[in-house]
């Protein structure tokens, strides 16, 4: 299964990365929402985690443009960011995220939240191929 990592911290890309490819996963990373959209182009992924505050397109904007393409409309997205604002959250919901999460971020917390959301969009079978 293939996840897309967006976020414009290259630690953070680099960690998750790490992290979900010890657990059985392929991952895409992008560094903002315009690159996530160029990538989605050419690369299937199964589900996008990305961040709120980036530059050129942020996670909200992002979401807003998946959430319109018939294309990308299917991907479930996590949000994962540093912002605990209720707000925001909502936005982000609103929007369409799948999830919310605040960083920092456990490496359990995020295969926990992974499943959860993987299991409520694909009705389970989403993570079937994985070693979550």
């Amino acid at each position: 299964m293939k996840i897309m990592i967006v976020d414009d911290c290259l630690t953070t890309r680099k960690l998750l990365g790490i992290y979900l490819k010890v657990k059985g996963l392929e991952v895409v990373f992008a560094e903002n929402g315009l690159e996530a959209l160029e990538k989605l182009a050419t690369s299937k992924v199964k589900m996008i985690i990305t961040d709120l505050n980036m530059p050129y397109m942020d996670g909200i904007e992002l979401i807003k443009n998946l959430r319109a393409d018939p294309n990308c409309v299917d991907i479930p997205v996590l949000m994962m960011t540093t912002e605990a604002d209720p707000e925001e959250r909502e936005r982000a919901i609103t929007a369409g995220a799948n999830g919310y999460i605040i960083k920092p971020v456990t490496a359990d917390m995020v295969t926990q939240t992974i499943k959860d959301i993987l299991k409520d969009f694909f009705g389970g079978g989403g993570v079937s191929n994985a070693r979550l």
